[in-house]
């Protein structure tokens, strides 16, 4: 099985770095998207790097979760987790489900979405804070108010049964809503904190799924 891994919010390969996993492993690249694209139009773009002759699997984290959970509706999908990530909208916190309703992100300029250090630091509760800092100053305010736009207004609300979920019992930036394998103490970032259990967690589970085959 090869297993595309999908990063957060403009987050590339580097928040995949410390990861441990036995298994074969390819970085979906994130695509600049056009100012009002859907997130339809988006994901078959993305669906041009997965190549569906092969058995595979999704690996998403935070905002790349979403984007797992859509792929796998597009690809026969072996095995599906999500990071710090939602299976369905209604996991997120209402704040966000009413400024996606209100459309409120729209009226925000683009030059506020890269928030202080400091604030990052407190949402994501991040240890290495200096790989956050690194991510987030080389990501587009325009891709990450895209993003977040999509994340607020996504429409899913079936919940996606074969999804296995990872979730920390600190993350502020999506606190922990719904069924998962909960991480003690883990926050938002808790792909780089705490990658030693997340790696042994993500090998059981492609072990498990390779037993059933």
């Amino acid at each position: 099985m090869k297993l595309y891994l999908i990063g957060g919010l403009g987050a590339d390969e580097r928040v995949f770095k410390y990861l441990k996993l036995n298994v074969n492993t390819k970085i979906i690249k994130w695509i600049d998207p056009e100012p009002s694209e859907n997130l339809t139009s988006y994901i078959d773009k993305l669906a041009d790097q997965i190549d569906h002759k092969e058995n595979i699997g999704f690996l998403g984290v935070s905002f790349g979760g979403i984007i797992a959970v859509e792929l796998s509706k597009k690809f026969p999908t072996k095995k599906l987790i999500l990071i710090s990530s939602i299976t369905t909208i209604d996991q997120l916190p209402k704040t966000y489900i009413w400024i996606g309703k209100t459309g409120l992100i729209n009226l925000i300029p683009t030059k506020f979405f890269k928030p202080p250090k400091t604030f990052l630091h407190f949402l994501f509760g991040a240890q290495n804070q200096k790989l956050l800092e690194e991510i987030i100053k080389d990501t587009k305010p325009t891709f990450i108010k895209w993003a977040l736009n999509i994340i607020v207004t996504w429409s899913t609300h079936s919940n996606t049964s074969k999804a296995i979920r990872i979730h920390g019992t600190k993350d502020r930036l999506l606190p922990l809503k719904g069924k998962a394998i909960e991480i003690p103490n883990g926050g938002h970032f808790m792909i780089v904190d705490k990658y030693e259990e997340i790696s042994k967690i993500v090998n059981d589970q492609i072990a498990n799924s390779e037993r059933q085959f």
